[in-house]
């Protein structure tokens, strides 16, 4: 009951996270100079030729159609609004379509992608780390340690770039820009070869995520192992005459974890934004390009609903991370009950 309660309390003190959130992106989005209507007179101009003055009339009317007369206050209250009551997001300016159907296509897709980046670099992270530190100042520790720098100082989108320059002109790959080849658009159902297919063209994207997610994790698993080996109970452990591999997996590593699982709430946040960096470079019709696309059209319904629902999912993520650690470490949970009788 007390575990249930603590979930409640979290989710309870997430609201006005969000609220805040919710505000502060679509803030940020409407504090932009412009709105869709001053980008719609800038593409009409250079398409048809004419003068802003002759456009006026015709601008006034879709800023009123579109609800962009309104003071920003309630031009929020109506968003939210909306999205609390029905999950309306609004619709998106530019493709004149509801913003879940706009952002339904590509979200999960994303999600996927992320999901996979982070449990494979999460994984490889800490495998990595206990090796490293297990190896302390050998071979196996250095090549760990230079990988995971690596990792971590060079920007993401530097490395989508070279990766974009090999498959474009060093292997000629014609896995570019797309989900899926053309045969298999078509294709409904998903099937072994349409999976395939799929890997094709996402492993940039995957490569380039969990060696940025792996590198973080690695190093802190490095650290935080070693800190919890030379611990008073590690050589109690050992004086008890324990095994080697029982001491570090037994008790060394779980004491170890405890960072690293509280540090993954906030890394699915960073692997969705990873992916939407690397997938605008590489052209993956993914959340990326929209968000690119939409603020430059100033479709702000669409980046903000995205915002939000980034922001959720950092929420979620610690959230979950949290549950993890009291489900792992018996300490945590019984403090979690205690306080939450």
């Amino acid at each position: 009951m007390g575990f249930l309660l603590f979930i409640g309390r979290r989710v309870v003190i997430s609201i006005p996270l969000l609220i805040a959130i919710s505000i502060a992106s679509f803030a940020i989005i409407v504090a932009v100079p412009g709105d869709y209507v001053d980008s719609w007179i800038g593409q009409t101009m250079a398409q048809t030729g004419q003068t802003r003055a002759e456009l006026m009339p015709r601008a006034d009317a879709l800023r009123a159609e579109l609800g962009l007369d309104q003071p920003l206050p309630v031009q929020y209250w109506i968003w939210i609004k909306n999205i609390v009551l029905s999950g309306d997001f609004g619709q998106s300016f530019a493709q004149s379509r509801p913003v879940s159907e706009v952002i339904g296509t590509r979200l999960p897709r994303s999600m996927a992608i992320a999901i996979v980046s982070l449990v494979l670099g999460q994984t490889l992270g800490v495998l990595l780390g206990i090796y490293a530190a297990v190896n302390q100042y050998r071979w196996g520790d250095t090549v760990a340690t230079v990988v995971a720098f690596m990792g971590i100082v060079i920007p993401k989108f530097i490395i989508a770039l070279i990766m974009l320059y090999l498959l474009a002109f060093v292997w000629h790959s014609p896995y570019l820009g797309s989900l899926y080849s053309p045969e298999f658009l078509v294709q409904e159902s998903m099937s072994l070869a349409k999976l395939w297919d799929l890997f094709l063209h996402v492993w940039p994207i995957l490569l380039i995520s969990v060696w940025a997610g792996m590198a973080y994790t690695t190093r802190m698993m490095r650290g935080n192992l070693l800190d919890v080996m030379n611990a008073q109970y590690i050589e109690t452990a050992r004086a008890k005459g324990l095994s080697r591999r029982k001491v570090l997996f037994k008790h060394a590593v779980p004491n170890a974890l405890h960072p690293v699982v509280m540090n993954m709430g906030g890394r699915f946040d960073y692997m969705i934004k990873g992916e939407l960096e690397i997938a605008i470079v590489l052209g993956v019709p993914t959340l990326g390009p929209l968000i690119l696309s939409s603020v430059a059209q100033r479709d702000m319904y669409v980046v903000s609903a995205i915002f939000l629902l980034v922001a959720v999912l950092l929420v979620v993520g610690n959230l979950l991370a949290d549950i993890v650690l009291a489900l792992i470490d018996p300490r945590v949970r019984r403090a979690t009950v205690s306080g939450g009788k």
